[in-house]
This record gives structure tokens, sequence and C-alpha cells, in this order.
């Protein structure tokens, strides 16, 4: 049996199949589906970003957004922190402009402002914190991590009152002298 006049199914493919093709060639976010995938395109390792992230945008420009449904960190060499919004701008071999990162080295925190990778038989990747550069072996990040999720505090709510450490101590020295203080 022939067929001389096309299916409606058929014709529906001819339309998508040529609007596919055009995405893949000219725009970086309509192929990807999944920041995972991004980050491979880009020369970067998938696990940059914890599992689980299943909101992102990624414009043509490079610019992204990741949503994680909670604030979490993930151990790496070091333990990283991510906010639920992470945002940068997406190249080959580099994330610029990065918000929502944090690296912890000796018991301290530093916001992550770039990522880049080294020279691919270097084998490493540098987190950028703005006066210097953490190295880290770029195996350690390629497959993504389970996150822990965390709390994050508001921090007007612990700011204490400015003048409570001087009602404190004026307290604590009347209290000494036996005069009662209501």
């Amino acid at each position: 049996m022939i067929f001389t006049s096309k299916t409606h199914l058929s014709e529906k493919l001819e339309l998508f199949l040529p609007v596919l093709i055009f995405c893949c060639l000219s725009g970086r976010a309509a192929c990807q589906s999944s920041i995972y995938e991004a980050l491979k395109a880009n020369g970067l390792p998938a696990g940059l970003f914890p599992k689980g992230v299943k909101n992102f945008t990624l414009e043509s420009s490079g610019k992204f957004q990741v949503y994680l449904d909670q604030a979490c960190n993930a151990k790496f060499e070091n333990e990283i922190h991510y906010d639920r919004n992470v945002s940068g701008n997406l190249t080959f071999g580099l994330i610029g402009g990065l918000s929502g990162v944090s690296a912890q080295d000796l018991f301290l925190w530093f916001p992550v402002k770039e990522i880049r990778v080294g020279l691919p038989s270097s084998g490493l990747i540098y987190f950028d914190v703005g006066v210097v550069s953490k190295k880290f072996s770029l195996s350690s990040f390629e497959t993504p991590r389970d996150c822990v999720a965390v709390q994050v505090a508001d921090l007007d709510e612990e700011t204490p009152p400015k003048n409570i450490n001087g009602e404190l101590q004026y307290k604590l020295e009347h209290t000494d002298s036996g005069i009662a203080v209501s």
C-alpha cells in the first residue's frame, strides 16, 4: 500500500524538526534539559551543583539562575554552601559573576565569585573568593553530590539591639554593689 498524502502526525513532525535543529544550533538554553548538561556543554564538571536541581534558567548570553528547594551544604575537599537561588554567567570553562555559593576554609565561609577550569591537562578547578583562588581536583566535581539542608538564620532576628551591651554592663556593675536594678 502506498501513501501519497501526508498523515497529520508527519506534518507536525516536519514542522517541529526544523525548530528543534535551529534551537540546538543557535541557543544554549533551548537544548539543555538540565543545568548539569549545560555545565558539561561548557567544559565544566556536572558536580558544581548539588543533586536534585530541577529548575533553572539559562539565557543565550550565558546568564543563568539555579533554584534549589532550600539552602544546603555539600561536602567536597571543603564544604560548599548553596543558597536557594544561585546565579552567574556561564561561558566555556568559566562561571563568572557568581552569587549564592560559599566555600568553607579554616572554619570561615568565603563567597565564591568565580569558578574556572584550569588547563585540561592540569586536572584542576579554581574557586575565586575575591582575594585568593582555591584550587581543587577537577575529579572531585565530576558527579553532583548530595546536599544537606541548612537553616539560614534571619540576621535581623539574631542581631541584638545596639544598646544591649551597655544595659548588661550597667546591670552587672550595679547588681554587684547591692543596688537593685529594675
